[in-house]
């Protein structure tokens, strides 16, 4: 993929692209602000979420063993993966075990992130998306651009298009004439799904949480295709980030007012399903668990970045992006778009590497660093201090032996500033300068003769000029202001940042 800067520019040429996704961000985002408006204890929720989290990574690997055993005491199959190869192996052997040919799929992230629809499909298999918004990316031979809304790019009369040219291809036809009227499209994905949750052997579903005390795996969606998938196959692969845990069921509470307010903007999500292991004559009969790492392990030896391992995949942090509005998901090069996807796809891929792929490296400078990502995250992760550090590592990373005229630079300034009366002497200088170089308050531009590279700064931004007295001149002359200022220093040099 093209880095960051590049697909933005092709991005936002776009107008029904940008168009699409301010109605959509601003509908969720609306939505969202109503309902959390409701609670009154809504930050504490936040925060406990958070802590719940913290202590998650922090006692990673006895909750990862916990759950296996409660699993395996249930019945199910636990696998173990260290990266997407693993995983995609695992997930095909199972599914060629069993004979099965195709698979059905709930939405998940986790799958999307090691490309398992690719490795079934170069196995032979057939995988079929569910989730509507996962089906018209499908149909539409498409990448998704949002963790919630994967089609959020899509119109109406888009869907209406991909629906009645592809679905023939794929199973059951649309019906003729089918128009573009929400519950029209939606009852064409519904006949055409319908075939495949009847006739499929074998379904894959990610999860939104999993409790190590008792081995239970959950997954929230809105359509009813999740509880379809879970409950009608005979055996359903879970694929799950090793992050994904939850000590206690009573934590389970916590996140389910936390997520569904803010993916949704819902009080409750229509559907929450949850299993463990194997239940005789109620279920799939078979249930294998595949615990994903793909370098979560990485991002946890990281006391700042480690936090990203909270996110619950709410994707209110795209909803408030101004970056993310403008350009969407595609931009981003990753299946996690937007604020989230910044700071967690140059972890997972190694940011502290030494060779880093130029559209790895743009991710963490896809933001304006305003902070709304982190005002709107249900877990308080903070992306703005996460992006900043990442871009402090990418130029570290290219950091060669110092300039000689930067270490020139860095030891008169050691000098300056060691003796007081050498710091004087520079603000005197400094001021006398402004007769040169500072016109009305402003310096616009340095001669490039005067101060070689150092005057580039300038070539594209002004800067205050110095001012006509130091604050350690004023406040020596004036008793610290008692006296009467000076005549001709009045408040306008302040608001040009003299020093008062």
């Amino acid at each position: 993929m093209p880095a960051f800067p590049d697909m933005a520019r092709k991005e936002l040429a776009n107008r029904q692209l940008r168009a699409n996704l301010r109605n959509a961000t601003h509908t969720i985002r609306a939505k969202r602000a109503a309902v959390v408006r409701e609670v009154p204890d809504w930050e504490k929720l936040r925060r406990a979420g958070a802590a719940i989290k913290d202590d998650v990574l922090a006692h990673l690997p006895r909750y990862l063993e916990q759950l296996e055993a409660k699993v395996t005491a249930a019945g199910g199959t636990v696998h173990w993966a260290r990266d997407a190869a693993e995983a995609n192996a695992i997930v095909v052997d199972i599914v060629r075990g069993h004979g099965a040919e195709e698979v059905v799929k709930v939405k998940s992230m986790a799958t999307q992130e090691i490309g398992l629809n690719n490795a079934l499909a170069a196995a032979g298999i057939h995988a079929w998306e569910t989730d509507l918004a996962e089906l018209i990316v499908q149909l539409g031979h498409d990448l998704p651009s949002h963790i919630l809304v994967p089609a959020i790019h899509r119109n109406r009369s888009e869907i209406r298009d991909i629906f009645a040219r592809e679905m023939r291809h794929a199973g059951t036809p649309a019906p003729a004439g089918l128009t573009d009227v929400p519950a029209d499209l939606a009852e064409a994905s519904r006949r055409h799904l319908r075939e495949k949750f009847l006739h499929t052997k074998v379904a894959i579903s990610g999860g939104n949480f999993a409790v190590a005390e008792t081995g239970t795996v959950c997954v929230v969606e809105s359509e009813g295709n999740g509880r379809m998938c879970l409950t009608l196959p005979d055996v359903l692969v879970t694929v799950l980030g090793i992050e994904k845990l939850l000590p206690t069921w009573q934590d389970m509470e916590v996140f389910l007012q936390l997520l569904p307010r803010s993916s949704t903007g819902e009080r409750m999500n229509p559907y929450t399903s949850m299993w463990t292991g194997v239940t005789d004559g109620d279920g799939p009969r078979t249930f294998h668990l595949v615990l994903l790492d793909n370098g979560r392990t990485d991002v946890l030896a990281d006391e700042l970045g480690r936090q990203a391992l909270r996110c619950i995949r709410c994707s209110a942090c795209l909803n408030v992006c101004p970056v993310y509005e403008r350009v969407g998901g595609h931009a981003y090069g990753s299946v996690y778009p937007g604020p989230i996807g910044a700071i967690l796809t140059p972890q997972l891929r190694g940011i502290n590497q030494h060779e880093v792929d130029e559209q790895t490296a743009s991710l963490p400078y896809a933001s304006s660093l305003c902070g709304a990502c982190f005002e709107a995250c249900p877990v308080r992760i903070d992306i703005p201090a996460i992006l900043t550090r990442q871009r402090a590592q990418l130029v570290d990373l290219k950091r060669g032996p110092s300039h000689p005229a930067e270490k020139a630079a860095m030891a008169a300034a050691e000098w300056t500033f060691g003796e007081p009366w050498r710091l004087g002497l520079a603000q005197h200088a400094a001021s006398f300068s402004r007769h040169f170089i500072g016109r009305k308050g402003r310096i616009r531009r340095i001669p490039h003769l005067l101060a070689g590279p150092v005057a580039g700064w300038t070539d594209s931004r002004d800067a205050p000029a110095p001012p006509p007295e130091s604050f350690r001149s004023w406040y020596k002359r004036t008793a610290g202001g008692h006296d009467e200022e000076p005549e001709g220093f009045a408040p306008a040099d302040a608001a040009n940042g003299d020093e008062r």
